[in-house]
């Protein structure tokens, strides 16, 4: 239901665009310039492309603000996680006075760097 309204939004504005451009341009806009035969006359205000340009308007606005109900108010919609960063995975650091047997075919100083905080005793956030 939701793509079929987003194809039919796709195609009114489409729609509205073209309509939009295919009216004469009068001139003046919002300057005080311009043919008093303007938009505010009853043949202006007749005139079928003017017309289809508010209609095609109310079409837009009525579906914006339904496509924006229904996306608020659907179920089961999840965040994409694919991007999302994960915490680098770290060995446990073996705590000073530790027997060396828990470092298997290392050597004491070896043990001793390892043990040593390579951020000189600032402590890191977990």
């Amino acid at each position: 239901m939701f793509t079929f309204l987003l194809v039919v939004q796709a195609i009114i504005a489409a729609a509205l665009v073209t309509v939009i451009l295919m009216q004469r341009s009068e001139g003046g806009g919002l300057t005080s310039g311009g043919s008093p035969s303007g938009l505010m006359s009853a043949r202006g205000a007749a005139d079928f492309l003017t017309r289809a340009t508010s209609v095609l308007a109310a079409m837009f606005v009525i579906l914006s603000i339904t496509l924006a109900v229904l996306a608020a108010t659907r179920g089961g919609t999840s965040v994409d996680t694919s991007l999302e960063r994960t915490a680098p995975v770290t060995q446990p650091v073996p705590q000073p006075g530790a027997d060396d047997a828990a470092l298997p075919g290392a050597d004491a100083a070896a043990a001793a760097n390892l043990a040593a905080p390579a951020d000189n005793g600032v402590p890191l956030a977990r």
